[in-house]
């Protein structure tokens, strides 16, 4: 048995597949149901941030599991394996380890140090387990990443400054309008997290209330992102009333589908024109992207998508690279730790507590059968008690080698839950 990850990530795969992999929340129960039913995926879990897909699983058998991980991952994405296979990234067994708690501490992400992805790291370890595709492996090795990313987060200033997508998304409005950005006037569309962030942004960076306001589908939902900032809150049908008298627009929403379209900015640019505005600035974080791709080719448009942002992640990186070594520098201690906590309750105490449950065994059996018989003399007995003392030997002995020979490695961690669970120790 092996533990695999097969994954799209932003290192290697581009916008479009990524967004096309994405898995939605609702949709996770059935991701979930249909790779558990595959025979030869023991356990799973699903991971799909904004630009990460993962699919990680214990397997019977290490290149059919990965097949099969593969196979899944392409047809959500309405691929083939072979269109993909450069994009894909595949680790196993103690590479699994390194490369979930790197993600874990925000170390893979596009900004690294943001802190977002720890909780979506928790959460797909939480609903892996709710639906039963994950078992003692897979939940035990979510819950040590979650707590590696925690320590990094409390021990390293990694996480300080610019470092989310939201952020970003702020600072690159920010360089793109110059001098006017102090004076814009900003829309965020759409009223979760992410929103929140932006707006948080928006107030550190000096933006009044009044410069800023919250459009969502749900007035109710746009007032409470809106609240703290004290920007103002409307609904869906005054975007293009908003997006008239905008100098940016920042779209933060979930949907499977475009929010903010090319007739909506047509109808918006045609009142800007009378009015002389500068171009406007379109910011799209939305994986699936939820601006349509032909408003860019709109006159008087500037539009912009995460892809725009990964040079801004790298400036905003450079003053932290001590930081980010000492980041490492905890993962490394925190794969080890995991390692050897493993080890402590993995191989030594599993052999001598399942040798010693058969000898117990032999030992009754044997009074037993010593009670009910008389016709042996005590030099018989003892050549019983030593045969039968040497069959349970050789027949535990190759058992003992596989356990000690993987001790610490997540194969071993895999054989010690196995015998634990056969012999109910």
């Amino acid at each position: 048995m092996s533990v695999v990850v097969v994954g799209l990530e932003h290192h290697r795969a581009p916008l479009d597949v990524l967004e096309r992999a994405t898995i939605a929340e609702h949709d996770l129960p059935k991701v979930l149901a249909d790779l558990r039913d595959r025979s030869n995926l023991l356990e799973v879990v699903a991971l799909s941030t904004c630009l990460r897909t993962e699919l990680y699983a214990v397997v019977e058998r290490f290149h059919e599991g990965v097949t099969d991980l593969q196979e899944h991952l392409a047809g959500y994405v309405g691929s083939s394996v072979e269109q993909l296979a450069e994009q894909l990234t595949v680790h196993f067994d103690d590479a699994v380890v390194t490369h979930l708690f790197e993600v874990a501490a925000g170390l893979r992400s596009v900004v690294p140090g943001e802190h977002e992805v720890l909780g979506q790291v928790r959460q797909a370890g939480l609903k892996a387990v709710s639906e039963r595709a994950a078992g003692p492996v897979l939940s035990g090795l979510f819950e040590r990443a979650v707590q590696a990313g925690r320590r990094v987060r409390n021990e390293t200033s990694i996480g300080r400054g610019t470092t989310s997508l939201a952020h970003l998304s702020v600072d690159l409005a920010a360089e793109r309008m110059a001098a006017r950005f102090g004076s814009a006037k900003v829309v965020v569309v759409g009223a979760g997290r992410m929103s929140r962030a932006v707006l948080g942004r928006l107030r550190t960076d000096g933006l009044s209330g009044s410069q800023v306001s919250v459009v969502n589908r749900t007035l109710s939902r746009a007032s409470q992102a809106a609240g703290p900032s004290g920007a103002r809150a409307l609904g869906l049908d005054s975007l293009t009333g908003e997006l008239a008298d905008a100098d940016c627009v920042i779209v933060t929403t979930s949907a499977p589908h475009p929010v903010l379209d090319s007739p909506t900015v047509l109808s918006a640019l045609s009142v800007r024109v009378g009015r002389r505005l500068a171009p406007l600035v379109v910011v799209d974080l939305s994986v699936p992207r939820n601006v349509e791709p032909s408003v860019s080719g709109l006159g008087g448009v500037e539009l912009h998508d995460i892809g725009d942002l990964r040079g801004l992640a790298d400036r905003a990186l450079a003053g932290r690279r001590g930081e980010l070594e000492r980041a490492e520098q905890i993962v490394g201690d925190e794969v080890e730790r995991y390692r050897a906590d493993t080890r402590a309750r993995g191989a030594a105490p599993v052999v001598a507590q399942l040798r010693g449950i058969v000898e117990d065994l032999r030992v009754q059996e044997l009074e037993r059968a010593r009670g009910r018989s008389t016709g042996l003399d005590e030099e018989q007995w003892r050549q019983v008690d030593e045969a039968t003392r040497s069959v349970l030997a050789k027949l535990l002995h190759r058992p003992t080698v596989a356990l000690k020979e993987s001790s610490g490695t997540p194969r071993g961690e895999r054989l010690v839950e196995a015998i634990r669970a056969l012999f109910d120790l």
